[in-house]
């Protein structure tokens, strides 16, 4: 090989204000909606509040090892980048791939439950059967509607960082907006007898694991902080490094406050058992509860909104993932295509959005499995980055660390054992928030196997990349400090 190979950037067009919507907008998603009720059934109201705060703290030591990372190594793609320095191309590989898929994992859900939400806006939709999944039927209409939307994110994102920022920021300041009309109502209105019981199990022994069904979920319904570190590599410059460490903390309080808050408020408007196996059970709370069918119809369009702010901040996300790796020669060239007009990696945007459209082919009955697998996967992505953070504070102590974390000889360890502890309970067999056969093991066996087919189909360009060159692509300006290998 001569010379070094060119390597392909991305337009530096994303503020401080597009980022916080970036990660705030990505993390509250529609789950809020869609999955209340089971929530309240596993845990009740307090076990649900101590469920989220107990992940919320989680994710601020998982955040604080990110935040130093991200500040460190502001490139596309985060992780690849963090396991590439700390331990070389095959770690960085398996991360990347399994934090593409838990992103995308997500892209998928809020495809899918587009028009389960549409809906209820407009009924009539669940007609002209298809095809049934895990026992529940797709139907032409939201398959339709998935096509629609996932061709309107595809784009948005085809056209770069800009617009996707742009777009993140209306749709996430209109949903605060409208979010605080009900929440409000609820919390003005409400009665905190209709809480309790405040644990949905009277023994202590069911309490506490109805609390850790609600915490082991906690990466897949916290997961979009970890956007920034995606996007840092197209921030403005007037976004300095340390700024996007501050945005990203700040987002994950935002998120657990926002989630605490949403669970009372929804809870004390009436019976919260009434809740449990209802649809949309935070509509249905101020349609029944409180009479109040238009604050039912502000819920359904604040849950469109959330829904289309996670899906194109993990969209964006997940493609900038995707062209890290493809970037760094570990996966097909496909992945590394970009838009000399606008700056967007098209080569990942459109697998995303193939993976995404795919994904809501499933329908209803792949929603849960979207969501255990993807968490297992985000978590694997969380652990990845704490054994990242404790390698290079030890091999790379004089890189420059604009943002430096408090407590940084335990807090990586206090959230690696965090996201051990998750992805263990995962696959143990007889634990309550174990991956269910065959669906959900079968859904991860794919990803492994299609990681494994592309990690094959990429192995001519990475071993014609020399070791050297490859550090050039993966960590640009930073890639003098990587140590030389054979």
């Amino acid at each position: 090989m001569t010379g070094h190979p060119e390597r392909p950037t991305l337009r530096r067009s994303i503020g401080r204000t597009g980022f916080f919507a970036l990660a705030f907008g990505s993390m509250i998603g529609v789950g809020w909606v869609t999955a209340l009720g089971t929530w309240l059934e596993q845990a009740g109201p307090l076990g649900a509040i101590i469920g989220f705060g107990a992940g919320g703290l989680l994710m601020i030591c998982i955040g604080l090892c990110y935040a130093e990372l991200c500040a460190m190594l502001p490139l596309s793609g985060g992780e690849v980048a963090y396991a590439y320095m700390a331990f070389g191309t095959g770690k960085s590989y398996l991360v990347g791939w399994f934090l593409a898929f838990g992103y995308l994992a997500v892209s998928a859900f809020e495809a899918i439950s587009v028009g389960r939400v549409t809906g209820y806006l407009v009924p009539g939709l669940d007609q002209w059967p298809l095809y049934s999944v895990g026992g529940e039927v797709v139907y032409a209409p939201h398959l339709l509607l998935a096509l629609l939307t996932t061709g309107v994110i595809t784009w948005v994102n085809f056209r770069g960082g800009r617009a996707a920022s742009r777009l993140q920021t209306a749709l996430t300041f209109a949903f605060l907006s409208v979010t605080l009309v009900f929440v409000v109502a609820g919390l003005l209105v409400g009665s905190s007898h209709h809480a309790r019981p405040l644990f949905a199990h009277a023994d202590w022994g069911s309490a506490f694991a109805g609390c850790l069904a609600i915490f082991a979920t906690a990466p897949f319904w916290f997961v979009g902080f970890d956007t920034i570190p995606q996007g840092a590599e197209e921030a403005d410059a007037a976004v300095p490094p340390r700024t996007l460490a501050r945005m990203l903390l700040l987002s994950i309080l935002g998120a657990t406050g926002f989630y605490c808050v949403l669970i009372w408020s929804v809870s004390i408007t009436g019976p919260w058992q009434e809740l449990v196996g209802a649809d949309l059970p935070t509509a249905q709370a101020f349609r029944q509860a409180m009479g109040a069918p238009w604050l039912a119809h502000l819920v359904l369009i604040a849950a469109l909104l959330g829904l289309f702010t996670s899906w194109n901040g993990f969209f964006l996300a997940g493609s900038r993932v995707l062209f890290a790796l493809g970037r760094g020669r570990m996966a097909p060239a496909l992945l590394e295509r970009t838009n000399p007009v606008s700056g967007s990696p098209i080569g990942a945007v459109m697998v995303s959005g193939a993976a995404t459209l795919f994904g809501a082919c499933l329908g209803r009955g792949a929603m849960v499995a979207f969501i255990d697998v993807g968490s297992f996967c985000i978590a694997l992505a969380f652990l990845g980055v704490t054994l990242s953070t404790l390698r290079l504070r030890r091999t790379q102590p004089k890189l420059e660390r604009p943002y430096q974390m408090p407590a940084a000889s335990s807090v990586p360890w206090v959230a690696g054992l965090g996201a051990l502890f998750i992805l263990t309970m995962m696959v143990w067999p007889g634990s309550p928030v174990a991956l269910v056969w065959p669906l959900e093991w079968l859904l991860l066996l794919g990803v492994c196997g299609f990681g494994l087919i592309g990690w094959w189909r990429g192995a001519s360009r990475r071993e014609a990349t020399a070791e050297s060159d490859r550090a050039e692509l993966v960590l640009g300006e930073f890639a003098q400090h990587q140590p030389k290998k054979g």
